[in-house]
């Protein structure tokens, strides 16, 4: 029944995976012949690992804490067998602590069942009084042990070094085991949502809940995903945006409005992109995107003091889109926008575009290319074409551009926000330009919304809205380079 192990770090190298499972499988069916649960319903354990670090961490080497005795449950990490002695690390949720079991302590019958039972991964529960070794590291002295729950699987080979993305990614479980410091990432993640929340709360802001399956993909420039509703035989999207869901909410008095949910888009993935993401977004009344700026400052400096991040410059820049442009390509292209002679001014840039590329594709392209790079410190970039714009109210006394802001940060978009049209007519004219488009090819423009350009006809007062995606805050403050690092189950290919 044991499984040869003189030192049980690298398990599976001793028998085939196959076997390994098998010998596992009757352990835990010796274990219930013994009439012992290998799968108990609950374990009360009185501190977590992390606070026996603390609360033991004055011990001296070679000291015990006499008179004291704790009760800790964790994952079995390592395991060290030195005859009629092991020692075993164990990690719970918060640490990882070194126990020290012995034939002498347990007894004979107790330490022959525990050699018996216990491997890599398995979760056990021990009793005992912390001491501090000859090597001066912080340890238990196990008195009584339990197991909780048997694992058939053996950590994988190398665990300590799992760095395969796809395995990670796959077998998320196995990364977080493996990798702690990607446990640390997703409770950054939570302390971020957790302080934006809290401080648009304090702001006045009320927490709403919109569709996430519309009739209509609405409020944003992008392919929806679509099912099909049998009772209503109709399809429907889910949304790519709640901005339309927000808007009716402020026309009809909830003048302070936000929404943190998932938004869905059909679109490739990459280090920036997961068709399934995260997006806050609010709404304002008698607000502008000049407001729209100062909150997006105030959240992100919050979230940002809230995990203690000082990954990123917190000196603002605000520059309109065509300015930047300018700087780094010494064009001036404003003049051009909807002419069709915008491609005969950059063609020399040798951008790398699609064919029959529109021209809003070939600005952003250019962007992107040409600008983004060079945004190092924190930058909105402001005033982009009313045209590209649809949902945005323009400068009254320059119309050919949107109040529209876009944040970058680290080269990467991380909020967006507009002073929100609020012109019912020239709402359904931008509507009925997105047909125009739609009908030349252009696969991303939003739907014709009539009911809502009738809620804006009912008045929709002056408002400004934002919108941030989480996923790419989170990589931001936290510092990683992917968006997968902060998705706790990225989309992948199936295997």
């Amino acid at each position: 029944m044991q499984e040869n192990r003189k030192e049980q770090t690298a398990e599976q190298n001793a028998a085939p995976i196959e076997q390994i499972i098998m010998q596992r499988k009757q352990k835990a069916k010796d274990l219930a012949a013994m009439k012992i649960n290998p799968y108990p319903a609950q374990y009360k354990f009185d501190r977590t690992i992390g606070a026996v670090q603390n609360e033991f961490a004055s011990l001296e080497k070679e000291q015990m804490a006499e008179g004291k005795t704790v009760k800790a449950a964790g994952r079995v990490m390592t395991y060290r067998n030195m005859g009629k002695a092991a020692f075993l690390d164990i990690r719970d949720g918060s640490a990882k602590i070194q126990i020290y079991v012995r034939a002498d302590k347990l007894g004979a019958d107790q330490y022959k069942l525990f050699k018996d039972t216990v491997d890599l991964s398995d979760i056990i529960s021990v009793e005992g009084a912390p001491f501090r070794t000859k090597t001066n590291e912080l340890s238990i002295m196990v008195e009584k042990w339990e197991m909780l729950t048997k694992a058939f699987r053996p950590l994988p080979e190398k665990w300590h070094g799992l760095k395969d993305t796809e395995t990670r990614y796959r077998q998320r479980y196995l990364d977080l085991i493996a990798n702690p410091e990607v446990k640390d990432v997703f409770v950054k993640r939570s302390m971020i949502i957790s302080a934006i929340r809290h401080k648009l709360e304090e702001l006045g802001f009320i927490e709403v809940e919109t569709p996430v399956l519309q009739s209509l993909a609405g409020g944003a420039n992008a392919n929806p995903f679509v099912t099909h509703h049998k009772a209503l035989d109709i399809n429907l999207f889910l949304r790519i945006a709640p901005e339309l869901y927000l808007k009716r909410l402020v026309v009809g008095g909830m003048e302070r409005v936000f929404e943190i949910g998932r938004n869905f888009r059909n679109e490739g993935i990459d280090r920036n992109h997961n068709p399934e993401f995260t997006m806050m977004e609010l709404y304002q009344a008698y607000a502008d995107y000049n407001d729209m700026m100062d909150l997006t400052e105030t959240l992100i400096k919050t979230a940002a003091e809230k995990i203690g991040s000082t990954k990123i410059n917190m000196n603002f820049r605000r520059a309109k889109m065509f300015d930047l442009i300018k700087e780094f390509t010494g064009l001036e292209l404003l003049p051009y926008v909807e002419s069709g002679k915008l491609f005969e001014q950059v063609k020399h840039l040798n951008l790398d575009l699609p064919k029959n590329a529109t021209e809003k594709k070939i600005l952003d392209q250019l962007f992107d290319e040409k600008v983004v790079p060079n945004l190092t410190i924190p930058t909105f970039v402001m005033d982009y074409p009313a045209v590209y714009s649809p949902l945005s109210k323009v400068k009254f006394d320059q119309p050919e551009i949107a109040e529209r802001f876009e944040l970058y940060i680290n080269g990467i978009e991380i909020g967006n926000a507009y002073s929100e049209l609020n012109d019912p007519e020239l709402q359904r004219l931008r509507f009925e330009e997105q047909m125009e488009a739609k009908k030349k090819g252009d696969d991303e423009v939003m739907p014709y919304d009539e009911d809502f350009v009738l809620a804006l006809e009912q008045g929709l007062p002056p408002t400004g809205g934002l919108g941030i995606g989480i996923d790419r805050l989170v990589m931001i403050l936290t510092g990683v380079e992917s968006i997968r690092e902060v998705i706790t189950f990225p989309a992948m290919r199936p295997e």
